[in-house]
């Protein structure tokens, strides 16, 4: 497991820099912010999810094979639009 930089600050320097925290944050530190010298709140990024897109190759494979290349298609395309 990765090993994280854990750095505690206080409420008021927390609300003065929280710009400057959220960067470290998003870098990859943890930040505890205490009250009276108290863990009060824990900042860590939040985990990007991972999309996952459905399996589409049944569908490709039953679709009838193209006529024309996509080349052929663009170059008819040029050659009829009203420039």
């Amino acid at each position: 497991m990765k090993e994280v930089a854990v750095k505690e600050i206080d409420v008021l320097e927390a609300s003065h820099q929280m710009g400057h925290w959220l960067d470290s944050v998003a870098a990859g530190a943890e930040v505890v912010i205490t009250r009276r010298g108290r863990p009060a709140a824990r900042l860590v990024a939040v985990e990007k999810p991972i999309v996952r897109f459905p399996d589409r190759s049944a569908l490709r494979a039953e679709l009838p094979p193209m006529q024309e290349g996509a080349t052929e298609i663009i170059r008819a395309l040029r050659d009829d639009a009203r420039f």
